[in-house]
């Protein structure tokens, strides 16, 4: 088995990634309503007479990156590899099958074989590749190179990491600004306790108005050098103080552009993949990788109590920053159209990111040692 020391960040990515699964199969979560059909019928029905390449596409790569995230998970846990790949396609297929046929007592969904076999396909070719992998030494190699840049029990900022870039794929008020989440809770909030002592207070606290009011230039640098030098404080937390840092303000760096650009490509055309590089951007993307070059040689506690004051800042910032009309027609089309059933659960990623990044920094302090 393997030891705390070498924990896999699969895992945790594993259980975050079935949980995206989980919300975009049964988004939007509403119009339950009882059914007298047998729970398990869509199985064997007919093939269906109208069926989309964008749902084949979705279905199937939807499920590869859970099969291989569960046989990587498996594997470095101790388990033999060929138990793993049999897991690893056998438990993303119980998973849909069990969310298919809770499809039926939803208005707005329909339970579909097609959706099944083509899940448990992409499973399969998940937990192959991943097996693959596995068989050429890749993981070996790996495990390798984690233990020298690293440190030990690393495998929860791992994945925050890699899913700081999945956040950014869902347009954002301002460039890298994550955990917007805040501003869209009021409302259900108030609603929620609309018959409560907190109903009051909650009136009374108003986000920035839909009406289009520009941000400050100096507010947007802000914010994007925040969006910035957060998540390179958070990888500062499991890295060792010294060179590699500045390796890892590059790739954060990188990551983000890139995937700001794409996500603007997306929503705007691609035409428009880089109108989001102003002037302000520009300098938010330089003041932001300065501060994290500066913070290099900071030893790893200094580095989690300044990631904290970054990510709170970060949250708040965002969160008074408004919404242009061409932002509030972009989260329409997100959310009303075919892209909620592939990438719309990263919007969870990039409104909760933060607060977990939070929460993981105070499970580390006491490590920080």
């Amino acid at each position: 088995m393997a030891s705390d020391a070498h924990q896999s960040s699969a895992k945790p990515l594993a259980y975050l990634y079935a949980a995206l699964v989980v919300y975009a199969s049964l988004h939007p979560f509403h119009g339950w309503r009882a059914t007298n059909d047998a729970l398990f019928a869509f199985v064997a029905a007919p093939w269906p007479r109208w069926w989309t390449g964008f749902d084949v596409v979705a279905n199937l790569l939807g499920y590869v990156p859970l099969g291989a995230l569960i046989f990587g998970s498996l594997v470095r846990s101790g388990h033999g590899a060929q138990r793993s790949l049999a897991l690893a396609w056998l438990v993303p297929s119980a998973l849909s099958l069990v969310l298919e046929s809770t499809q039926n007592f939803l208005t707005l969904r329909v339970a579909s074989n097609v959706d099944l076999l083509f899940n448990s396909l992409g499973a399969a070719g998940g937990a192959g590749v991943a097996f693959a992998v596995h068989r050429l030494g890749w993981v070996d190699r790996w495990q390798s190179v984690r233990e020298r840049w690293f440190i030990v029990r690393s495998s929860g900022g791992l994945a925050l990491m890699v899913l700081w870039p999945v956040g950014l794929l869902f347009p954002t008020p301002v460039a890298l600004g994550l955990g917007r989440g805040l501003p869209r809770l009021h409302e259900p909030l108030t609603e929620l306790l609309e018959f409560t002592s907190l109903s009051q207070w909650l009136s009374e606290r108003s986000w920035p108005a839909a009406d289009f009011v520009p941000i400050s230039p100096a507010a947007e640098v802000a914010t994007i050098a925040l969006g910035l030098v957060a998540p390179c404080l958070v990888a500062f937390a499991i890295t060792p103080p010294g060179i590699r840092r500045l390796a890892v303000v590059l790739i954060v760096a990188a990551s983000g552009v890139a995937i700001t650009t794409l996500s603007t490509a997306l929503n705007f055309g691609p035409q428009h993949a880089f109108a989001w590089l102003t002037a302000s951007a520009l300098l938010g993307l330089v003041v932001g990788a300065l501060f994290a070059v500066l913070a290099c040689r900071l030893s790893i506690r200094t580095c989690i109590a300044l990631a904290t004051i970054s990510l709170t800042a970060l949250v708040v910032a965002v969160a008074q920053a408004p919404e242009d009309p061409y932002f509030s027609q972009s989260l329409q089309a997100w959310e009303q159209g075919d892209f909620i059933r592939f990438h719309g659960a990263a919007q969870w990623v990039g409104w909760l990111w933060p607060f977990v990044a939070l929460f993981y920094l105070l499970l580390r302090t006491r490590k920080a040692d």
